[in-house]
């Protein structure tokens, strides 16, 4: 049983970017929530100061009346954006908080991998991994598809990938207005993650204001947008500059590696690295590092050796063997013998048996062959026929 015994700390730590995802979101809810509040009591309190300060003067009682229903005003129309707010985005996203909770809660109820509630929640993961691999490969349609088929609408980020897809599709257009936009909806986020994403944007509008040759346009932009960066980037605004003297096609390398089209399929990685990395999405799809985790976990050299390959083995397979190459050598504390006819680990219960040439079978398959052949063993290897007596049984350290 105890070999059986689910490792819930490994679980969990594929589960990170699970949970994070809808979190991230409702900070960004909360974040809004917070502006709208800071914006309408900042008025509603300077107006109550200014009426604080007003002398009590019968004359003045309908200037005091319509500056106290303009404050009420405000608060009744902040009352109406926080509930909309709520309704539109918050509301939805604790609703795919607690459903993604309540989905690693029913893992740590269950004791026992054999359990066949465990093997229904694997094959929601399993489901799971394939829709995050449909959306990092542009499969849109066939995640939606999945996430309808197995009701997992609320255990997928299909949003997400669609606002990643959105944007990527907009760079490679050669427009960078709408990373702009996530850029200043994710500001404090990013610069707590010292990430130059914003400056690489704002550079690259430089660049084709510059490539456009509209030379006024583009040092004022260069104004207004890249000296703020001068602490952290100098050296790139020095040499930007230099655009403005520098036409497109030149042959000088500095000018040239900037006004380069390919600049832009950068900024597409940089901002995918960067959405990632808020999100702690790992940059491999999750269906892939599962089966780097189960190919490293069973990779041995045996594996890449003909005359000792298992039939049962994943990484014998060629196809998977050709991904496991990536992957490095299994540790193992106790070995493992397998025997090599039948597949079958050899223990206490199927002890090795090994022949006077040295090679090593388990006894099921050793007792299989007498069987069939009156008492004698033939080697698979060698060819060699000996007596079943003559066998000797190996005994594990």
């Amino acid at each position: 049983m105890s070999s059986n015994k689910l490792n819930i700390e490994g679980i969990m730590l594929f589960e990170q970017p699970f949970a994070r995802v809808p979190y991230e979101n409702y900070r960004k809810v909360f974040r809004s929530s917070q502006k709208h509040i800071e914006k309408e009591f900042g008025a509603v309190q300077a107006a109550s100061s200014d009426l604080a300060k007003c002398p009590i003067d019968p004359e003045h009682t309908e200037e005091t009346v319509k500056s106290i229903d303009g404050m009420i005003a405000r608060v009744e129309n902040l009352k109406r954006k926080l509930g909309d707010l709520h309704n539109t985005s918050g509301k939805p996203t604790l609703s795919v908080m607690r459903e993604r909770f309540q989905h690693l809660a029913t893992v740590e109820t269950i004791q026992s991998e054999s359990d066949p509630e465990f093997a229904r929640w694997a094959d929601t993961r399993l489901d799971r991994w394939l829709v995050d691999w449909a959306l990092r490969n542009g499969k849109e349609n066939t995640a939606k598809q999945i996430a309808n088929e197995k009701g997992l609408e609320k255990l997928v980020d299909i949003e997400l990938f669609s606002d990643i897809h959105r944007i990527e599709d907009a760079l490679r257009r050669q427009s960078c207005t709408e990373a702009l936009t996530w850029c200043s909806e994710n500001k404090a986020a990013l610069r707590k993650m010292k990430n130059p994403l914003e400056f690489e944007l704002r550079l690259q509008e430089f660049i084709e204001l510059a490539r456009a040759r509209r030379l006024e346009e583009a040092i004022a932009y260069q104004r207004k947008y890249l000296i703020q960066w001068h602490e952290t980037h100098f050296q790139q605004i020095s040499q930007s500059g230099g655009l403005i003297a520098y036409r497109p096609g030149t042959k000088a390398a500095p000018y040239k590696r900037l006004y380069d089209p390919a600049r832009w399929e950068m900024l597409v990685q940089q901002f995918r690295l960067a959405i990632y990395s808020l999100s702690t999405l790992p940059t491999e799809p999750l269906l892939h590092l599962a089966l780097y985790a189960g190919l490293a976990s069973l990779k041995s050299p045996a594996c890449y050796n003909h005359a000792t390959k298992n039939v049962d083995c994943p990484v014998c397979d060629p196809s998977l063997g050709k991904m496991a190459e990536e992957v490095p050598f299994s540790h193992h504390v106790n070995s493992t013998i397998v025997c090599s006819i039948t597949g079958k680990i050899m223990d206490e219960d199927n002890a090795p048996m090994a022949l006077p040439n040295g090679y090593v079978y388990s006894r099921e398959a050793m007792d299989d062959m007498a069987a069939k052949n009156d008492g004698y063993i033939v080697c698979p290897r060698t060819g060699e026929r000996f007596h079943y007596n003559d066998l000797r049984k190996v005994f594990i350290s």
